[in-house]
């Protein structure tokens, strides 16, 4: 397994490019199989997960075309197989997103239960009883999701989400883009990464709206076809590369991200005594070498402050003058980065759902090994930050989530490299 080793005590400065959301990618990938002609999709970001839904679509008999600039035009009119098989998908939960739209459009779907990050309990009970009310017929059996359309396709109908869910949203949505009917799903995940999907739904042919907001209603339509459509930049990484250039007292501006998507996350950075300015498509941050201060974060879904941004915001408390807590609300297990920064030196208590983290002047570096994908974010920014050399092991779970981590790092004038296992 390759490893990552850090040198910490340099300041970033510099600009970079954000690559394009993998959160929104995933949905858009899963969608295209509801067109009856060809689609491409754009700034896709190289990563594993992307890699695997297009194995995916391999798998099922789709095969892609892939462009030098990781465009990726997708025909599904040459699937052979409804089947999303375990081995795959037991790497990625988001490959149950394929579940919606091949039981829309092709009337029947079977989708191995997924697997994915250890942060708590993810379960898909609210995307099998969302597609019941649009009239699938589902079954478990052998680690299995089997599903089947009633005659004449899926109906329209009413779901109201007792527990806000991304992808369960998202599955409903395509399904419902294709069903007879209006479909009305309320207490809807609100993300930036949905309205992205609704778009590219409606660029096809469909009929959404209320995306981003808690009630969203689809009309559904006869055919879906095909066309071009651009991914949203990614917020997680343009927030990661904040909290690391904030932490490190030093100055970056990101280029090809969108402000108006992690404004819960510029707010705590300002707090934490950054000056941020922005433009229509770039973000700078600049700490003039002082010291961040602590701040407390509530985790919750958007347009409140991201889960997937509370391990950063945890490394930046690390080194930050003052107190603060962190209250995670969205997953029961998401502090295991925690134990490996205090073997660093830092002082976090955890007690139940809540960090506190009283700030240190600074870290030591050490060996540590990442167990979620945002943990291993958090680990990357305390390595920055850190007197002398950290190792960070089991990185394969960065590499789900961040485009050339170490490269864009680098250009930012960290010292950080990756040893091949």
């Amino acid at each position: 397994m390759d490893k990552l080793i850090i040198t910490g005590g340099q300041r970033l400065d510099g600009e970079i490019r954000i690559s394009g959301a993998k959160n929104a990618a995933l949905p858009i990938l899963a969608a295209t199989l509801l067109a009856d002609t060809p689609v491409t999709v754009c700034n896709l970001p190289h990563l594993h997960d992307i890699t695997t839904m297009i194995e995916l679509f391999g798998r099922m008999g789709v095969q892609p075309v892939i462009d030098e600039k990781l465009s990726v035009e997708v025909d599904a009119n040459s699937i052979k197989t409804l089947i999303a098989p375990y081995e795959l998908v037991k790497t990625m939960r988001a490959s149950i997103l394929v579940l919606g739209p091949m039981l829309a459009r092709f009337g029947e779907a079977e989708v191995a239960l997924p697997g994915g990050c250890a942060i708590g309990s993810r379960p898909v009970d609210l995307h099998i009883r969302g597609l019941e009310a649009l009239g699938a017929q589902i079954e478990m059996e052998g680690g299995y999701i089997k599903a089947k359309a009633p005659a004449g396709g899926l109906r329209g109908g009413h779901f109201f989400f007792d527990i806000v869910s991304v992808t369960g949203t998202e599955n409903i949505m395509m399904a419902a883009a294709l069903a007879n009917g209006r479909t009305v799903l309320e207490n809807a995940a609100r993300e930036p990464e949905v309205v992205d999907l609704a778009n590219f739904l409606n660029g096809m042919g469909a009929q959404v709206k209320g995306a981003g907001t808690d009630t969203i209603v689809i009309e559904g339509v006869k055919r879906l076809g095909g066309g071009r459509y651009s991914v949203m930049p990614d917020r997680i990484e343009t927030g990661t590369y904040l909290v690391a250039a904030a932490a490190t007292r030093g100055r970056v501006k990101l280029k090809d991200t969108d402000p108006t998507i992690l404004e819960a996350v510029l707010l705590k950075l300002e707090e934490a005594g950054a000056q941020i300015d922005t433009g229509n498509n770039w973000i700078s941050l600049d700490m003039k070498g002082n010291r961040p201060k602590a701040v407390s974060v509530r985790t919750a879904p958007y347009p409140a402050f991201p889960t997937d941004m509370q391990a950063q915001f945890i490394s930046l408390n690390a080194i930050a003058e003052g107190t603060g807590t962190v209250i995670e609300t969205v997953f029961e297990n998401r502090f295991m980065h925690v134990y490996e920064m205090n073997r660093m030196g830092a002082r976090i208590l955890v007690e139940g759902n809540t960090a506190i983290v009283t700030g240190v002047p600074c870290l030591k570096g050490a060996p540590v090994m990442a167990t979620d994908l945002r943990a291993s974010a958090s680990l990357v920014i305390a390595g920055l930050v850190a007197e002398g050399d950290t190792l960070i092991d089991r990185i394969y779970h960065i590499d789900r989530g961040y485009e050339c981590i170490e490269e864009k790092l680098q250009l930012l004038g960290a010292k950080i490299r990756r040893i091949p296992g």
